[in-house]
């Protein structure tokens, strides 16, 4: 196919949508009289002899092409088409007498050719590695593929009006730290030639958003693309989306509520019901959610009835019978966690709020008003994974202080993901962060939970593979 026979623009007049909106109702056989202009990819073709039919897709559906020999001009060239060639075509709407509405072709262009075998809608693909290589051929052929995406785009367009009707302002922060921060989590190094300085790309944008709190806004948030050089799984993909946002004057029960209510608002807007199906089980996305806390859960789920007073020995002992792996340098709320997450949080099924975490575990959450030792923070779980992270901000100055030499302690230990003293951020508490909570929630999750999909792959476009061998080929 020549580049010099391809139209540099085409115009439709109609999206196949609007068509079956508006001509789905007519009668079988009959003809309107109605030319439309439409656009997309052959993605089926029976070559009847005298008749060729098709089916033509576009970003909003599909619709049957039905061209005879004696009025659809070079026919021939028509019955040679490849599948997944895009094609513009002019034609009237009629339905045929087996009551398929369709467009009955007058002219037509080919605007794209598939150079490639394109499969077929009954096949699809049925390699995983290549769905996820070739998004480009998934979206076309894998419906439900198409469906994820459409639904991701919708959970972040929803969320920000939500979060704008109720006062909050997007910003957006530096992807280039000077030091890694916001989350315990390994970085990704770089090196601007120009300054001559290491940098990392942001593992959250939390210490950044607080900032502008300092600053003034009251109700922050941020969309961020976030990165951490960690493992491949089920749940994780190097780099992925976050929403975090920064509330001041509130704490981390009105985070509750907020996050309640937002996944509440998600499921009836997009999905049209709060009751939601993974494999044969059931959950309810109707707020209000249960709150219990880490050591209720421990007692609930697994019998183990512990504190940060127990004694280690008690508490290692406790991680052997449960085949809990933990680390020399771990301390009693470590431990803890560490427990919490293997015996307790693959059980929780329906929504809950996993509040009151080890202050260990915690590095900017500041401390339980009643509890010591322990932060106000809390994880909500659904369907066994984490959804989001929260808690009552840390803003003390000297506290905060003691918190990152403390991380920096775990560091030199051998921990990878703590954290190191951030001078700015602490010169930004010193001018006052006031009473403030925030949360983080991972954006793929989330379409996880909405589309029932058990992969995180299959929720991100172009996921992070390993080097793909042969693509010269």
């Amino acid at each position: 196919m020549a580049e010099s026979t391809v139209p540099y623009r085409f115009d439709p007049s109609h999206s196949i949508d609007e068509i079956r909106e508006t001509h789905s109702d007519i009668e079988d056989g009959s003809e309107t009289g109605i030319k439309v202009v439409v656009a997309g990819r052959l993605m089926l073709k029976r070559d009847q002899g005298k008749i060729v039919f098709g089916t033509l897709q576009d970003s909003t559906g599909r619709i049957q092409l039905f061209a005879p020999e004696k009025t659809t001009p070079n026919f021939t060239e028509l019955t040679n088409l490849h599948l997944g060639d895009w094609l513009g075509v002019t034609g009237e709407i009629i339905k045929t007498r087996k009551g398929e509405l369709s467009v009955k072709v007058s002219e037509w262009v080919r605007l794209a050719e598939a150079r490639r075998p394109f499969p077929d809608k009954w096949h699809g693909i049925s390699d995983t590695d290549m769905r996820y290589r070739q998004r480009y051929v998934d979206l076309w052929v894998t419906e439900e593929t198409r469906q994820t995406f459409l639904i991701r785009s919708r959970v972040i367009s929803l969320t920000r009006r939500w979060l704008e009707e109720r006062g909050f302002i997007e910003v957006e922060t530096p992807v280039f730290h000077p030091i890694p921060g916001g989350a315990l989590a390994r970085p990704f190094t770089t090196h601007h030639n120009a300054l001559d300085v290491d940098l990392y790309l942001r593992i959250a944008p939390e210490l950044y958003l607080k900032r502008l709190v300092v600053g003034g806004f009251e109700k922050v948030y941020e969309i961020a693309r976030v990165f951490r050089n960690e493992g491949l799984s089920t749940r994780h993909n190097p780099e992925f989306t976050m929403l975090e946002l920064y509330q001041a004057y509130a704490d981390y029960t009105d985070i509750m509520e907020m996050v309640e209510n937002l996944m509440e608002y998600l499921a009836l807007e997009i999905l049209g019901t709060t009751t939601l199906t993974h494999g044969d089980r059931s959950f309810d996305l109707k707020a209000p959610w249960r709150r219990a806390s880490m050591l209720e859960l421990l007692s609930e789920y697994a019998s183990i009835e512990v504190d940060l007073n127990t004694p280690r020995s008690e508490l290692i002992e406790l991680c052997d019978q449960h085949e809990v792996p933990i680390k020399d340098h771990y301390g009693p709320g470590k431990i803890i966690l560490e427990l919490y997450e293997k015996t307790v949080e693959p059980k929780l099924w329906d929504p809950i709020f996993v509040t009151d975490y080890p202050k260990e575990v915690s590095p900017l959450s500041r401390d339980h008003r009643e509890d010591s030792g322990w932060v106000e923070r809390f994880e909500a779980i659904v369907a066994g994974r984490e959804l989001c992270n929260a808690f009552t901000e840390l803003i003390d100055p000297e506290e905060q202080r003691s918190r990152f030499l403390g991380q920096e302690e775990e560091k030199a230990a051998g921990d990878e993901e703590a954290m190191v003293v951030d001078e700015d951020y602490l010169r930004s508490l010193e001018y006052g962060l006031p009473p403030t909570a925030g949360i983080g929630i991972g954006i793929d999750r989330l379409v996880m939970l909405l589309t029932g999909d058990t992969a995180i792959r299959d929720v991100i476009l172009f996921p992070t593979l390993r080097p793909e061998q042969g693509l010269s080929d």
